[in-house]
């Protein structure tokens, strides 16, 4: 690949991680022509993929030996570790001038330690954490919080453009971390106002889709409230985000807040809830699920 230039039908693109959105996202990739070669723990979520045309590797490393950028969204921060930065992680199969763009959420200084270490070996690393769910990456609609090199970050728009719709470049390494940081602690605190103004709802009998058309295009609408009220008043809680990702994205918050000497009250309090909902068996239900937990402390039967 000419260093920086992006182009369907000749850059190669790797992808790593296919769960709930990854699977979604490098598929409007390959629909745009960009031939890829995916890894991911459990390859039947790949099949997809697989059927699609994609070309399977065994490891990340194998899967940069064989692209040109390469995408990974996966867990938690000790995965995106050993993906990029491990023995047999990205970096390790990479060559100058490759692209590495991590999409998971994931610690702002671990995002500068890939960075560094990537430009030590004369490759780039953008970090690029999404917004949206299940729906946003299935859409293409995804928000998209950008941080790395500006002649970097201008040079993907193509595949960008394949997989969102607002792409914004935050400011350096890191700033894409930082920028998702300030889209989960909103999150936070706006669900709790969701499920709890639901619960009220339910609890004085109202008929809550009814009310839905009053609140949901006021001034106490949300993303959150119109696309997943419907999800929690049909009780359907499979997810579009898992809540044990939700924790750990609030742990790096509340970790990132101390460093800086905030105090965020109600990110903790929403963390604490979701721990306990956690603990009740939905830590693979989406973050909508924080209703079972808030019907069970007011001790409502949602039937």
């Amino acid at each position: 690949m000419s260093e920086l230039t992006i182009e369907p039908g000749k850059t190669k693109i790797g992808w790593i991680g296919t769960g709930v959105m990854g699977a979604s996202m490098c598929g409007h990739l390959m629909d745009q022509g960009f031939e890829a070669t995916i890894y991911t723990r459990s390859k039947e979520k790949a099949q997809g993929l697989l059927d699609k045309g994609a070309q399977w590797a065994d490891s990340p490393k194998a899967v940069a030996e064989n692209s040109d950028v390469i995408f990974a969204i996966v867990g938690f921060p000790a995965d995106v570790r050993a993906v990029f930065l491990g023995d047999d992680g990205a970096l390790a199969g990479s060559k100058a001038g490759n692209i590495l763009v991590d999409m998971t959420t994931s610690e702002p200084s671990l995002a500068v330690e890939i960075y560094e270490s990537a430009k030590a070996q004369g490759i780039h690393s953008v970090d690029a954490p999404v917004s949206g769910g299940d729906v946003g990456a299935k859409n293409g609609t995804l928000s998209i919080m950008i941080g790395g090199d500006k002649d970097v970050v201008d040079a993907l728009q193509p595949m960008w453009d394949a997989m969102g719709q607002t792409i914004v470049h935050q400011g350096g390494a890191g700033a894409g971390q930082h920028t998702k940081m300030v889209n989960q602690t909103l999150i936070a605190t706006n669900m709790i106002g969701v499920c709890e103004a639901l619960l009220y709802g339910y609890k004085a009998g109202l008929d809550l889709p009814t009310v839905m058309q009053s609140v949901a295009s006021g001034a106490a609408g949300s993303w959150s409230l119109s696309n997943l009220g419907p999800r929690i008043i049909d009780k359907n809680f499979d997810p579009g985000f898992f809540v044990e990702h939700f924790i750990k994205d609030m742990g790096i918050a509340i970790d990132e807040a101390n460093k800086m000497g905030l105090c965020l009250p109600g990110l903790a309090l929403s963390k604490q809830l979701y721990e306990g909902l956690k603990s009740q068996g939905h830590g693979r239900d989406g973050t909508h699920a924080l209703q079972l937990a808030l019907n069970r402390l007011s001790g409502v039967d949602w039937n």
